[in-house]
């Protein structure tokens, strides 16, 4: 017989994961028994043991074992408890999902994943706010999943940032939204190819970009989106002859009729918005605007705001079926203009 104290030692439940408690017990349990500490036969503590020590619902603790039945791991004897039936175990999916921020793209791409993945693969799905130091504290604390997926967008220290994924078995390793020059080897990459994309959308919208005489890129000097696309933005105004300029805020703007501005994050939409109001300027005619990533609202906002963005759901599906089939390769994504009223 087991007792309590070694089997908690063993297993843990973290409150400030995303993944459900009774599926962290229940991976907690295989996991141990796949490294030889828990053996065949071994009883497992009762489930007022479990509420007890892992602080966590009768419900919940019933729910893992009850998984792990289904599994066949543990067998349930009447009036005795529960115990290890095999330790001959496939090895379970395991995820590590690390993401630069929530925004409305990333909560659709992580629900088209779950999804796709099926409701019982574990996912822990963390924010690190672009923040290296808590990108790093929370990659060292787990290392014991069979996958890592990470959007590695960084404020300050992105080239250790690179440092630190590129340690990371790259049978393992899905880098999703860019790709990283610091990652030697062969990774899946699901990237954005940010210079093309803007320059591809541009390009579509031409046609209605053509009543402004200048384009505007507003584009914070403490963005962590990558500069090429300060790049694709130039190279389309030479292509077509647009004035141009790069502005890192609107707040200092001084709006004039015939220019079209293009919001890389939405808090400069706002404050474009804001002052076009309050200068009696219409959009879509004294004024046109363009902003990254679409949500459900823009297309309501102002009679409805012209949005270029990545598909969000196709990263999802690519990066469920590059976990499931395990090809290592790399993919651009699609990237899609919304043309509405703005422009």
């Amino acid at each position: 017989m087991m007792s309590n104290s070694t089997f908690f030692d063993y297993v843990r439940v973290d409150s400030y994961s995303s993944t459900p408690k009774y599926l962290q017990l229940a991976h907690a349990i295989l996991g141990a028994v796949r490294e030889g500490k828990f053996q065949k036969n071994n009883l497992l503590p009762s489930l007022n043991e479990l509420t007890s020590h892992l602080e966590i619902s009768r419900e919940t603790a019933d729910r893992g074992y009850k998984y792990l039945r289904y599994l066949g791991i543990l067998k349930a004897v009447p009036g005795k408890g529960h115990f290890i039936s095999t330790t001959e175990l496939k090895a379970p999916l395991r995820i590590c999902l690390l993401v630069n921020k929530i925004s409305e793209g990333k909560s659709l791409f992580y629900d088209t994943l779950v999804t796709a993945l099926g409701k019982d693969i574990p996912i822990d799905f963390y924010v690190y706010n672009n923040d290296f130091y808590l990108f790093k504290q929370l990659l060292h604390k787990r290392q014991d999943y069979t996958h890592y997926i990470i959007l590695p967008h960084f404020l300050d220290n992105a080239e250790a940032a690179e440092a630190l994924i590129d340690k990371l078995p790259k049978d393992k390793l899905l880098v999703l939204d860019k790709k990283l020059p610091g990652i030697k080897g062969h990774y899946t990459c699901i990237y954005e190819d940010f210079e093309n994309d803007i320059y591809r959308a541009l390009d579509q919208a031409k046609h209605c970009l053509s009543k402004y005489h200048t384009l505007k890129l507003v584009f914070s000097s403490k963005s962590y989106l990558p500069s090429a696309i300060k790049k694709g933005f130039h190279k389309f105004c030479q292509q077509y002859a647009f004035e141009r300029e790069i502005l890192h805020e609107v707040n200092t703007a001084v709006l004039t009729k015939g220019e079209a501005y293009i919001c890389v994050n939405d808090d400069d939409l706002v404050n474009l918005l804001d002052k076009m109001a309050l200068g009696n300027l219409k959009i879509g005619e004294d004024i046109g605007i363009i902003s990254y990533n679409d949500t459900p609202l823009k297309k309501y906002i102002a009679g409805g705001i012209t949005t270029i963005s990545t598909d969000h759901q196709q990263m999802g599906l690519l990066a469920a079926k590059a976990i499931k089939e395990n090809p290592i390769q790399q993919i651009a994504l699609d990237f899609c203009l919304q043309l509405r009223n703005s422009l």
